[in-house]
């Protein structure tokens, strides 16, 4: 394609944004959906215009900006794994602009110019094939989240706010200096030069920690996720579901994109360190969960267990693990983005969060009912939904590589059945105590339009999950060719008593081109 799509895509948000800055409160609102709308266009054509089988990097520009290592290039290019993860973000904004319309009314053009400059960072960190564009597109970030809690979040936004910011900055500071060094020593800024370049085995396990510190924190892992549910709650509905569904992801992209393929010995020697975090996370966080009187924090502590599935599956260095962590993060963007849509519709009704003011809303909320229970399900990961597909590759790729972290990873999943129908009976089942939830209408005419659409891609994922993995299949072969190597570690480790099946990595990782089915 001559056309310069990943630019378009980028730039369109961008221009938006700029304009609605000079809009009145309905033109602002009006230009921000028709350029998400057109973003998601572009999105459309540039799913259909990828080749699988094709090219492993497609849709690439490069334009220098100038001579010396340490200047960064424009340089974009898409593999199957960026595909997916810039379809989900621009699916996800039109249906921020729409949950915004109303609920929104104070400094209107600065919200939706900040979420605008959202989208353009986003699409530029799954575009972006240079490793400084790539920072300031992550960093870049930041800054509207930032504003987007900092001004039009609850009682307690300025704390978490800054909760958010701090924790997220300190882990990329380190991420930053690493980068440095990998440039220095490798002689570009390329990330596909650097994917497959081989850092010296010792500075690999350094490497990898600075970039464990910034992606941990963006996932997030357990013990730094605490930013989360602070951020969560105080945040305006559509900045929850853009954080859970697109800017969690950022993490697990970069553990793809930089932790397994660049450092890969270390990634191996550093597994069990992962396991371990990732099982507290699913066992403790679903605890907490269990026990949350506030929606959104209830689903917030399930996000950050839902996502342990992710490191859990991309570090089995099997084919069904990671492929089953990737459908895990675009699962858990379009169900956990849903769910907070669905927080955010009786919220707007009654102006509170607290579940104990709910109870019986199946019956003067039945439509929804209907689509809060098929997301409930989705998030449990019953069979037929998206939740299913990705938690049982990467429950069988764990199993391959440990069977205690599968065993865990398992109770996990009941843990999350607990709370996700616990939640939904206190919601819409039970006895109405209160007049007000009672007489609450049902869905609108533009809520239909928000819910029922993720609810459509939810459905399709979970019956034929193909459409999504297929683009993504030769990357992770690429990965696993990549990571080979690093089996030896897994050889030389003694597996008895330590669950972890060395193995499973040469039987699985070999197999690189055959699919998980």
């Amino acid at each position: 394609m001559d056309f310069p799509i990943l630019s378009a895509m980028i730039a369109v948000p961008l221009v938006a944004g700029i304009i609605v800055l000079f809009l009145n409160d309905n033109g602002a609102r009006w230009t921000a959906l028709l350029a998400t709308l057109a973003n998601f266009a572009l999105g459309v054509v540039l799913w259909q215009a990828y080749e699988i089988g094709g090219d492993r990097w497609q849709f690439t520009e490069y334009v220098g900006l100038g001579e010396g290592t340490l200047v960064p290039a424009w340089a974009l290019g898409i593999d199957g794994i960026a595909l997916m993860l810039i379809m989900l973000s621009v699916f996800l904004m039109p249906i921020c602009i729409g949950a915004s319309w109303r609920a929104i009314t104070r400094r209107v053009p600065e919200y939706m110019g900040a979420f605008l400059l959202m989208e353009a960072l986003m699409v530029g960190v799954f575009a972006a094939q240079d490793l400084l564009l790539f920072y300031i597109f992550f960093e870049g970030g930041l800054i509207p989240m930032y504003l987007i809690i900092g001004i039009w979040g609850g009682a307690e936004k300025i704390k978490a706010a800054y909760k958010f910011f701090l924790y997220t900055l300190f882990g990329s500071v380190l991420m930053l200096v690493a980068m440095l060094y990998m440039i220095l020593d490798a002689g570009t800024t390329s990330i596909p030069a650097l994917m497959a370049y081989d850092f010296p085995a010792g500075v690999q396990w350094w490497l990898w920690l600075a970039f464990f510190a910034s992606f941990a924190v963006k996932m997030p892992m357990w013990p730094v996720h605490t930013w989360l549910p602070d951020a969560h709650v105080q945040a305006p509905t559509a900045g929850s579901v853009i954080l859970a569904g697109v800017l969690l992801k950022m993490g697990g992209y970069g553990f793809i994109r930089f932790s397994l393929p660049m450092f890969p010995e270390a990634s191996a020697d550093f597994v069990p360190l992962v396991f371990i975090l990732s099982g507290i996370a699913v066992v403790y966080t679903s605890l907490v969960a269990l026990v949350q009187r506030d929606m959104k924090k209830l689903i917030a502590y399930s996000s950050v267990a839902h996502m342990a599935f992710v490191t859990f599956g991309l570090f089995a260095f099997n084919r069904q693990g990671i492929e089953g962590g990737l459908i895990v993060m675009l699962s858990h963007g379009l169900v956990s983005g849903a769910l907070f849509l669905c927080v955010g519709v009786v919220y707007d009704r009654l102006h509170t969060r607290e579940i104990a003011r709910y109870g019986g809303l199946a019956d003067n909320m039945p439509g929804y009912a209907v689509l809060f229970l098929l997301f409930t399900m989705a998030s449990i990961g019953l069979p037929g939904t998206s939740g299913f597909v990705g938690e049982f590759l990467a429950l069988v790729g764990t199993y391959e590589m440990s069977s205690w972290a599968a065993i865990v990873a398992t109770t996990g999943i009941i843990l999350g059945a607990g709370y996700m129908l616990w939640l939904y009976w206190r919601m819409c089942y039970g006895t109405q105590k209160n007049a007000d939830a009672a007489a609450m209408p049902d869905l609108s005419m533009r809520e239909w339009w928000l819910l029922v659409p993720i609810a459509a891609v939810v459905m399709w994922m979970g019956i034929y999950p193909e459409s999504f993995m297929a683009p993504m299949r030769d990357d992770v072969g690429h990965l696993l060719e990549r990571i080979e190597p690093a089996q030896v570690h897994f050889d030389a480790r003694p597996t008895e008593g330590t669950g972890v099946a060395a193995a499973s990595v040469t039987d699985t990782a070999t197999d690189h081109k055959g699919g998980a089915h």
